[in-house]
């Protein structure tokens, strides 16, 4: 048997991470790894949660100047004695053991009915990722201390009786992050301050304190007033109406949600300014939003649509839309969720079903009931939003257009690609809606669009650029490109250039050619930037396809010639090589529609195999060539025509 390589793949390969190792090893799954502040919020959120379920009323974060940070609370403090069946004292469980913690005890009288932790796995990481951890625990006229290194225990519990400086009840915890696991070590003063104010604002009566030793500053903040405070404070613009405040909280007797479920709110409406939005659960912020968010918006909606249905405000062609309503509103929300479900640990997004129709449930009736008792300010409101959707639905036919409105009532319709990127987008423009059937299938889907279009497009030399749009081919192929009809001497906005290459594609016939002359007197007269930004080209598809056999070592193969020049030389090419008059079968195509979706895609679609022509101005006068053009495309000018033909009819050569 050969020896075992250190790439085997065997029993003992499988490695089982125990204890805080997990953390350790992929820190960037249970916390923000760019600096410490989560590591810290999650020691923050367990006081929070003790002021939530109504015990204390002080939090103090204090930053050291050795870079440690220590928030201290007046709850309960942590239980220290031994754990009945883990046979270890659970002040040390609840920061070494992934998934412990009170937070799971959602019964009747449980420590925690509403709290912000939910996976249990919080404090164990701040612990987990910090050089050092201390913390103290003082309860039962005692006081409990522990300190751990990485995770560890490097302290035995010590227990000690309460002593006259100490406080009666409360937690102490002191972390010193460990660099190696954060991008930046410093903690953004910015992104602290607000986190703790917002805690203030939540816990009307709780004070909350920063101290910064380095500094020597001291801010404190207690919000008597709570949201209504916090956001007159923070509004940029003037509320266009008094705020709306209010809160719901469902009782023992509710039949859907738990007792004391709900939420307290504040919404402003302004005209103007940034919008303020901030959403907590259970105290915690949701930077991301979620369902309860949703619930707030849904609740607004229903409330003001139903007082503009009852008014019988709402104008005639106007849809109101929720973000109509929600487009101007600033709002705190405060949802209390038993059991909330979050997206990721770090808890920005809430992810919970229930509290969509928890949130909407008491928001709609309270806002309904407010609006009908101030009709004025309703009116106000319902005008704001009407204003909203007006706007949005002007914007909207501009954006419809500029996507293709029209493209709808065309049987074969764009078929656009999926890659956003301009450098290899590209739209062929197909002769009729079987090639455009064959193009679809045979296309690269990621970079490739399809516009078919029926028939001969306009002759639009002679249109004046307002009525171009009157012409359904060519309003769809300017919404398929993104850009609008221009002169030479303008300067378009090309940003909403949608494909890198604009491709005319047509048969090899003389119809063929028609249409391809059509759609470059287009572009040229009404797309020059186009051109000359070099994003229009030519498909060049075969008119013959030459079945050869096989002969001597070369297997049976297909061959495509452009014209009949290649044709020839294909035909003479194969009688060199020995190969019999007549034994090969030669396929006239009649138009792209008589190719399958695989012939297309070698000959004309695939960008190693195909021909595709660059259009390029060159150098020249353009008032000459315009003269040239208008001798061959103007209405009234067949008596020019004739003459250019009569003179050099013999000698032309046609160059694309």
């Amino acid at each position: 048997m050969a020896d075992k390589t250190p790439t085997d793949y065997s029993e003992s390969s499988i490695r089982v991470l125990k204890g805080l190792e997990p953390v350790k090893q992929r820190p960037g799954m249970y916390t923000r790894t760019d600096n410490p502040l989560h590591v810290i919020q999650e020691v923050l959120d367990n006081s929070a949660d003790e002021a939530l379920a109504g015990h204390g009323k002080k939090l103090r974060v204090v930053l050291h100047t050795d870079g440690s940070v220590t928030v201290e609370d007046d709850g309960r403090g942590i239980p220290f004695g031994m754990h009945p069946e883990e046979k270890a004292p659970v002040l040390e469980l609840v920061f070494t053991r992934l998934h412990a913690g009170g937070k799971f005890d959602k019964g009747k009288g449980g420590a925690y009915s509403f709290s912000g932790g939910l996976h249990g796995v919080g404090v164990s990481v701040t612990n987990a990722l910090s050089k050092r951890l201390e913390v103290t625990s003082y309860r039962e006229g005692k006081v409990a201390k522990l300190a751990f290194s990485g995770g560890d225990v490097i302290e035995p519990l010590t227990l000690r009786a309460a002593g006259e400086g100490d406080r009666k009840t409360g937690t102490s915890v002191r972390a010193w992050p460990d660099a190696k696991y954060f991008e930046s070590s410093a903690l953004p003063m910015t992104e602290l301050t607000h986190l703790l104010r917002s805690k203030a604002v939540l816990m009307p009566g709780v004070t909350v304190t920063l101290t910064n030793e380095k500094t020597k500053e001291t801010q404190s903040w207690v919000f008597k007033g709570g949201l209504r405070d916090y956001l007159m404070q923070t509004l940029t613009g003037e509320p266009v109406i008094p705020l709306f405040e209010n809160e719901g909280f469902a009782d023992a007797s509710h039949d859907s949600f738990a007792e004391g479920e709900g939420a307290s709110w504040c919404v402003a409406f302004t005209e103007f300014g940034l919008p303020v939005r901030e959403s907590y659960v259970n105290l915690i912020p949701t930077s991301a939003g979620g369902t309860h968010e949703s619930g707030l918006r849904d609740g607004l909606f229903n409330a003001v649509k139903s007082f503009i249905d009852l008014h019988s405000l709402l104008p005639k062609g106007v849809k109101l839309l929720s973000e109509d309503v929600f487009a101007r509103a600033s709002y705190v929300l405060s949802a209390k969720v038993l059991d909330p479900q979050f997206q990721g640990q770090i808890k920005e997004r809430l992810n919970s079903r229930d509290a969509v129709r928890l949130v909407s449930n008491f928001v709609r009736p309270a806002l309904e009931l407010w609006l009908n008792e101030h009709v004025e300010y309703g009116k106000k409101l319902a005008e704001l939003a009407i204003k909203a959707a007006q706007t949005r639905q002007k914007a909207g036919q501009k954006v419809e257009k500029r996507k293709g409105s029209g493209v709808a009532v065309l049987p074969g319709k764009l078929t656009d690609c999926e890659s956003k990127d301009l450098a290899h987008n590209e739209v062929f423009l197909v002769e009729g809606d079987s090639a455009g059937g064959s193009a679809k299938m045979g296309r690269n889907k990621e970079s490739q669009a399809i516009l078919p279009l029926r028939g001969k497009v306009l002759n639009t030399w002679e249109v004046e650029r307002d009525r171009l749009f009157a012409n359904n081919e060519i309003h769809d192929i300017a919404v398929a490109i993104g850009v609008d009809p221009h002169g030479p001497n303008d300067t378009p906005d090309l940003s909403g250039l949608r494909y890198g290459k604009v491709c005319i594609l047509s048969d090899a016939d003389v119809d063929g050619s028609h249409i391809q002359v059509l759609l470059l007197t287009l572009f040229f007269r009404h797309f020059p930037k186009l051109i000359e930004a070099g994003h229009v080209y030519v498909a060049r598809p075969p008119l013959f396809r030459v079945d050869a056999p096989a002969r001597g070592k070369k297997p049976a193969s297909k061959v495509y010639a452009l014209d009949e020049g290649e044709l020839n030389a294909i035909l003479d090419k194969l009688r060199k090589d020995g190969v019999r008059e007549n034994a090969w079968t030669i396929s006239r195509f009649k138009g792209l529609g008589e190719m399958s979706a695989e012939q297309l895609w070698d000959t004309t679609l695939n960008p190693d195999t195909r021909r595709l022509l660059p259009v390029q101005l060159g150098n020249f006068d353009f008032l000459q060539t315009e003269s040239l053009i208008t001798k061959l495309m103007g209405k009234g000018e067949a008596a020019a025509r004739r003459e250019l033909m009569e003179l050099h009819g013999d000698a032309v050569e046609i160059d694309i």
